[in-house]
Formats: C-alpha cells, sequence, structure tokens
C-alpha cells in the first residue's frame, strides 16, 4: 500500500473514533514506518557492493559497460537464515515427499555425523532460487533480477503457499550495452563472472557455518547448533546453463553429447569437470564437452515443443473447471496458470483430428506430468513415472516420420530422463517448482514497485520490502507471546464479562419461558419431543440470464456442433 493510500486509510478510521473522543495509533505514513524501523525483530538491513569490469581495456573508445559500476543489494544470508529458523510460522514403503526426505539430505547427515567437530549439529539446508522479470513495459529500468532463499526443513505445502518460507535476499546486476557490442566475447564473459562473482560475495558471510556449527535460536526457543549446505537452485534452464557454465544445448547432469542426446551417459561431478578445465584446451572443452572454461522442467516441454508441433487446436465444450482457448495458443507470454489449463482440455481437442500415435504422445506425457506433481512420491509411483516416459518416447517417434521435426535432441525433453534421480535424491518436484519464485514476484517486487513512485524504485522496493519482513517477524514474535489468540471481540468479552443473573427472591414466582412451558405440557401429555436441531428450510433462484446464441441450445445441435451423432443415444 503506498504511503498516500496509508494517510487516507488512516483518516478514515480516525474519523470513526472521533465521536468517542478516541485516535488511531498512527498519525501519517511517518508515523507508522518511523514504529516498524524502530522494532529490532527481523531487522535485517541491505546491503550493497560494487561490480566492474578489471580486465584488458582497449586503448581508446572502450565501450560503456567496460566503465559502468554495477551496485548489487543484498540481505545477509546468514541473518536471514537464522531468523528464518527462529520463525514460529512453519511448522512400510519408501515415500518422497518434502525435501528432507530425499538421499542428499540423508547422505549430508551422514557426513556432518561423520565428522567430531559437527556431530550431533543440525543440517539446515539452503535453497536458492532466481528469475528475471519485467514489472512494467511502458517504464525505463523496469528489469530486475532478484534472489531468493528458502531453507529445506520447512514443507513443500508451506514454501507453496503465500507465507515467508521464501525470503528475497538480493537482486543481481543484468549489464547492459549498445547493440553493436552486446555480442561480444569480452561481454558475455563479463555477464557471466558478475553473476558468479555477485552470488559468491552475497554468501561470503554464510560460508564458515558450513563447516563450523553455529548456535541458532529456534522457534520453540530452545538453542541448537546447525550446519548449513547449498542445496537445490531453482531456475529455468537458461539459468541453469548461467549457473552450471554449460553451452546452451548440452545436458546439465550428465556428459550425454549435445548431437545425441538420448543415450546414456554418467552423470556429471566436480572432480571431472575439474580435470578437464585442467587438461584442456578452451576450445576443446567448448565444443568436445559443452563446458564454458573461462570462468573463475515439465512447461518447457509441454509448451514449447509438443504444442509447437501441432497446428491447431480444436473447439472444447464450456465445462466447469476448464478454460477455453478461442484464440488458440497464440499467446504472446506464457505462465504456469496457462499451460496447466491447457494441459486439461489438449487432449481431447485433438482427438479424431491427429494421428493416434500423436494423442498416444499426449497421453503418455501427461501422464508423466501428474504423477511427478504428486505431494508424495512412493516406490510405485516412480515405477509409473519410469512407465509413463518409456510410452512418451515410444510414441514421439511419430513427429519424425511425419517430417514436424528431424530430431530430439532438445534439453528440456532430455532433462525427463533425470526426474527418476532427481527424486530420490531431492524428493517430490512438487517443492522445488519455479512456480513458487514466480508467485514470489508478486509481493516482492510487483506490488513493492507499484507502491513506489517509479522513479529510482529499487531503493524505495528495498525499504517495502525490509518492512514487510520486520511485520511478518513482528506477526511471529506476537503469536510466540500469546499477543494475537483470538479476536477483539473475544478479548473484550473476557476483559467486561457479563453479570450474572441473581438468583429468585423468596414468594417470587419463577418464570418459564416458551421452550420450559412447551416441554411441561409435552411431559403432561406424554407427547414425544423433538430435541435435533432447528432447520430452516429456505429456497433460492438465481436470476435467469439471457444465454449467447452462439453455442448450442438442445441436444441435437450439440451434437452436430461436437461432431458426435451418437451423443442422443449416448445421453
Amino acid at each position: 500500500m503506498s504511503a498516500s493510500h496509508v494517510d487516507v486509510l488512516l483518516s478514515l478510521w480516525a474519523s470513526t473514533l472521533a465521536r468517542h473522543g478516541d485516535a488511531p495509533p498512527f498519525a501519517d505514513h511517518k508515523d507508522l514506518y518511523d514504529m516498524i524501523n524502530a522494532s529490532e525483530v527481523g531487522d535485517i538491513r541491505w546491503q550493497s557492493f560494487e561490480g566492474n569490469y578489471t580486465g584488458e581495456k582497449p586503448s581508446t573508445n572502450p565501450p560503456p559497460w567496460m566503465d559502468t559500476a554495477y551496485d548489487v543489494w543484498f540481505c545477509d544470508p546468514c541473518l536471514s537464515t537464522s531468523d528464518h529458523i527462529a520463525s514460529t510460522v512453519h511448522r512400510d514403503e519408501r515415500q518422497w515427499g518434502d525435501f528432507m526426505s530425499g538421499n542428499w539430505a540423508w547422505d549430508q547427515a551422514d557426513l556432518i555425523a561423520e565428522d567430531l567437530q559437527t556431530i550431533g549439529s543440525m543440517f539446515v539446508p539452503i535453497m536458492l532460487g532466481s528469475d528475471k522479470m519485467t514489472v512494467s513495459v511502458t517504464m525505463r529500468n523496469n528489469e530486475y533480477y532478484p534472489l531468493y532463499l528458502s531453507i529445506g526443513n520447512v514443507h513443500n505445502s508451506v514454501r507453496r503457499t503465500h507465507q515467508n518460507a521464501v525470503v528475497l535476499i538480493g537482486f543481481l546486476v543484468m549489464p547492459k550495452t549498445t547493440k553493436e557490442h552486446a555480442t561480444n566475447t569480452n561481454f558475455r564473459k563479463f555477464c557471466r563472472q558478475l553473476f558468479h562473482s555477485s552470488v559468491a560475495k552475497i554468501f561470503e558471510s554464510l560460508k564458515p557455518a558450513m563447516s563450523t556449527p553455529e548456535v541458532v535460536c529456534f522457534g520453540d526457543g530452545h538453542y541448537h547448533q546447525v550446519i548449513y549446505g547449498l542445496g537445490p537452485y531453482i531456475a529455468d534452464y537458461e539459468e541453469q546453463v548461467l549457473l552450471a557454465c554449460i553451452v546452451r544445448g548440452w545436458c546439465l547432469k550428465c556428459l550425454a553429447n549435445r548431437e545425441n542426446l538420448d543415450e546414456d551417459a554418467l552423470h556429471r561431478c566436480r572432480d571431472y569437470t575439474e580435470a578437464l578445465v585442467e587438461k584442456g584446451t578452451l576450445g576443446e572443452l567448448w565444443d568436445d564437452f559443452g563446458i564454458v572454461g573461462d570462468l573463475v522442467v515439465i512447461k518447457g516441454t509441454f509448451k514449447d515443443h509438443l504444442v509447437n508441433w501441432v497446428e491447431k487446436i480444436a473447439a472444447v465444450a464450456s465445462f466447469s473447471g476448464l478454460r477455453c482457448f478461442p484464440q488458440g495458443h497464440g499467446f504472446k507470454q506464457w505462465t504456469g496458470n496457462d499451460s496447466k489449463a491447457l494441459m486439461k482440455v489438449y487432449l481431447p481437442a485433438i482427438e479424431g483430428h491427429v494421428p493416434q500415435d500423436i494423442v498416444h504422445t499426449f497421453r503418455a506425457f501427461l501422464e508423466f506430468c501428474y504423477l511427478v506433481r504428486h505431494n508424495i512420491i512412493m516406490e510405485t509411483t516412480l515405477n509409473e513415472i519410469q512407465d509413463a516416459l518409456q510410452c512418451f518416447h515410444c510414441y514421439r517417434e511419430v513427429f519424425k516420420t511425419t517430417r514436424i521435426v528431424l530430431t530430439f535432441f532438445l534439453p528440456h525433453q532430455h532433462s525427463l530422463k533425470h526426474y527418476f534421480h532427481h527424486i530420490k535424491l531431492f524428493a517430490a518436484p512438487n517443492g522445488l517448482c519455479s512456480s513458487i519464485t514466480e508467485n514470489k514476484h508478486i509481493k516482492a517486487i510487483k506490488e513493492p514497485y507499484r507502491c513506489s513512485n517509479h522513479f529510482n524504485a529499487l531503493g524505495q522496493m528495498l525499504v517495502t520490502n525490509q518492512h514487510l519482513d520486520k511485520l511478518a517477524a513482528m506477526r511471529a514474535d506476537f503469536l510466540r507471546c500469546g499477543m494475537l489468540h483470538g479476536t477483539c471481540l473475544s478479548g473484550l468479552i473476557q476483559e467486561h464479562p457479563e453479570p450474572k443473573t441473581e438468583p429468585p427472591r423468596a414468594g417470587q414466582a419463577e418464570t418459564t419461558t416458551q421452550e420450559e412451558g412447551i416441554r411441561a405440557r409435552a411431559d403432561d401429555e406424554d407427547v414425544e419431543t423433538d430435541d435435533g436441531p432447528k432447520v430452516i428450510e429456505a429456497h433460492l433462484q438465481l436470476a435467469k440470464t439471457p444465454q449467447g446464441k452462439k453455442h448450442a441450445q438442445t441436444v441435437a445441435a450439440l451434437a452436430h456442433e461436437l461432431g458426435i451423432p451418437h451423443l442422443t443415444t449416448v445421453l
């Protein structure tokens, strides 16, 4: 809420209290902000550092990006994680559900138990996510690169909700340059180096606690030793390429060549990559192994490939819970909700309009999608996921035989092969979906931007996010102290209880209520009374609204519209 709106709300509040000779707790937005800033609960200040190009520069007319200083803003991840842990808001057959049920967390716990210095410490995995975004297409300098943090100890359901399980800890930099220098090799290298150097600088304070236990206060008021560890990073393929220093078009997880991604290959490991970087040349690393050596997920497959391989979406009749796509699939910008809605109607839409093997391809892939979305994945579910993937690989050959595509060597589709292994390592993918960071954009970026005056908005957005974090921490502290139990009405009733009724005086006839009189007469007349709940029957009739003439009004017309001649017989 902007400052002007806060003032209007406080004025309305003051007008309702004036008749009682009272006033609201805050005079205006400045008074409110001063109170929030004075609170020491959740007080994590924003910090910044500068990044600039330090390589060789041309002697004359160097590109502008070489002389520009880039500001990176961040919150101390050590303090953010400690505050996250202290919050009280978050609470036969092998099952993989929440992140801590995966094998990777168990393996890290085994390593902690083997070290005498860290034995007995609690493992706190750090989960990161970043996603470039644009807040407004009509304003200048409106692109932001937020960095988010969460911990793996909270439940997946909590991380997916709009609570403070995912926090904003930084704004990364997107260097800009002129069109003539945009494809320059040095500029691209500088962008990659700036990204990795910024992330390393932000987590500099957390590095000591990854090997030496740190004492942290938990939500129950007790102190425990913890060891931090960097866990999964939530990002789309383009950012994964940047993170892993891999050439675009290669797989980040295995050593499969980009010319034949369907072949089985060993998983990448750090020791092997470091040995290649040490022995090989930059050209060999780039061409033969897909490694960028000069540096110190479902929506993609469904929307980017399968939908584009089928020319037209057939018309679908209106039905509760389903969306219609009257303009086909020509969206300028896709969202996760668009993809999910299209997945619901796509299969019946193409039935009868495309070869049957294409329908089987979509059916197998959709089965795979819905299985990996389960909140809890069991061993039998893993086998079903593998079966669905094999069917998908079998039936998709129809796109090659019909000359729609020439090859299936696509990183998005190839990544499906690694789901089986990743589910065992990191548990259900439902808690590591990129939609988590996309949803966080609304509260952390878009709404604070709208509350700003749009001039040098980043500084105002930082202050707004700091206020929101402090309010969330204060609410958690108030809950822990028992200050938010009940409602205003229940608190008023406790302060002013109703007076007790005095017993009738001697000689005064006791009055009986109508219900007591009825019960007395029922006893005298030996009549049964119904002690059940009182039920009032009511009938509600909605106003009739005219229906458009674009759709069929009779069963016969509907059968003709849908192209199902035997519909009347079925009904």
